[in-house]
């Protein structure tokens, strides 16, 4: 057995290395680049620091890797029965980010935010979550800091995933559906569009809101952003390493699911790492949901990440900030953009997208499940039909890895909607 691949120490800032520097955020107001002031009201120092780093690495703090070392570092499994039933000469690796505590990747920034939240004296954060995830990930955080959250979940998910809801208040936070009725951002959506089942982009603004009125309050954001995407970077950080103790030299093709894109980010930015220091040739497959495909319809350009357009512009592929996606059951990847530095490595030719239809999705996660033991999140099954669709067109071994973002324990009434056959593409 080889030794257990150590904790990171470090995180990976893939700005450093990439050949062009990614474009800058712009202020909603000026359209200049956003500066260190203009984020304040938002977060504390050392994120607006992290979201404009040009370090190559940054030092992970001790009172973080000790929280880490709760789950990580997450197993990199070899997916054997899963080869098998695809009748396929892939070795197939998926590195397994439901060990921790909340079932998902979210902790790995959560965890980091809520603690540099706690090094400013930071009382209070608000936050936006779609199938829960996120916000499961900081409810717990911010207990072990000691800081009230307030969250704001999508409305569709709020209603379809109350478990996610109940954990998220276990943990100590409080929660409402988003649109709601307690911002002005939402009462407007509400006035407007009634029914909404409420979209990322609508619980963004509702949450920011808030916290921009709030003196004592910032605001923490689960995916997009450069710090968070540079959080998330202990996951590939890891897996690279893993996959060279399993006697692997790298890998062929490494799959994610992409909604705002810190999870496959943090998976593939390491990965990509090996290419631009011509270590590697690895592919990277964006699998997003066909019902809301930011990479494959949208456009790269400049747009708001939330719908009210109080956060900056972000260079990034983008379906439009008034974009609603239908209530698919992959809540967490119903974002009408990707992260900035995910669409910039998409736009440089590192990172290609693929759009994956939910029952297809559910379709491979099943025979997953059955396969391997383990039944995925709604979003990582994207991910697992993106591979499994190409590892079956293989004649020739090739070594693929899936992350496998969260477990879908607590999404199994969308399972067992697939398997009665009452779910569609859409809902």
């Amino acid at each position: 057995m080889p030794e257990p691949t150590p904790i990171p120490t470090h995180w990976y800032n893939i700005a450093a290395d990439l050949p062009v520097p990614p474009p800058p955020h712009l202020h909603p107001g000026t359209k200049e680049p956003v500066t260190p002031a203009d984020l304040e009201a938002l977060f504390p120092s050392a994120l607006i620091a992290q979201e404009a780093a040009t370090e190559q690495y940054i030092e992970i703090p001790e009172p973080i890797r000790e929280v880490y070392r709760t789950w990580r570092p997450a197993p990199l499994i070899r997916a054997k029965e899963f080869e098998k039933a695809l009748g396929t000469p892939a070795r197939i690796y998926v590195k397994y980010e439901g060990v921790s505590p909340v079932g998902s990747h979210k902790t790995n920034t959560a965890v980091a935010q809520a603690y540099y939240n706690a090094q400013d004296g930071v009382k209070k954060i608000t936050t936006e979550t779609g199938a829960g995830q996120w916000g499961s990930a900081l409810s717990f955080a911010c207990a072990k800091f000691g800081i009230e959250l307030e969250v704001w979940q999508v409305r569709a998910s709020y209603a379809s995933k109350p478990y996610r809801r109940h954990l998220i208040e276990t943990y100590g936070a409080t929660v409402h559906p988003s649109p709601s009725d307690l911002t002005e951002s939402g009462r407007k959506m509400l006035a407007e569009f009634p029914d909404t089942p409420g979209s990322l982009g609508i619980a963004v603004s509702e949450a920011v809101e808030v916290a921009a009125g709030d003196p004592d309050a910032r605001y923490a954001l689960g995916s997009v952003l450069n710090h968070v995407v540079l959080h998330q970077t202990v996951i590939g950080l890891e897996a690279v390493e893993q996959l060279r103790a399993a006697g692997e030299a790298n890998a062929d093709v490494v799959f994610g699911c992409a909604g705002g894109g810190s999870n496959l980010a943090g998976l593939a930015f390491p990965f990509i790492r090996e290419v631009l220091h011509d270590r590697a040739t690895t592919r990277i497959v964006a699998a997003e949901p066909a019902a809301c495909p930011s990479i494959t319809k949208g456009e790269y350009r400049y747009d708001h990440g939330d719908v009210a357009g109080l956060t900056p512009l972000l260079k990034m592929h983008t379906l439009g900030q008034d974009f609603i996606p239908d209530p698919i059951h992959a809540g967490g990847l119903r974002y009408h953009g990707m992260a900035p530095l995910l669409s910039h490595t998409v736009d440089l030719g590192y990172v290609q997208g693929q759009a994956v239809d939910q029952t297809d999705s559910f379709a491979a996660g099943v025979l997953f499940a059955r396969a391997e033991g383990i039944v995925p999140a709604p979003e990582s099954a994207h991910a697992i039909a993106a591979c499994a669709e190409y590892a079956r067109g293989l004649t020739e071994p090739e070594v693929l890895v899936i992350g496998l973002s969260g477990h879908g324990m607590l999404d199994l009434p969308a399972y067992q909607a697939y398997l009665d056959g009452d779910l569609t593409s859409t809902a």
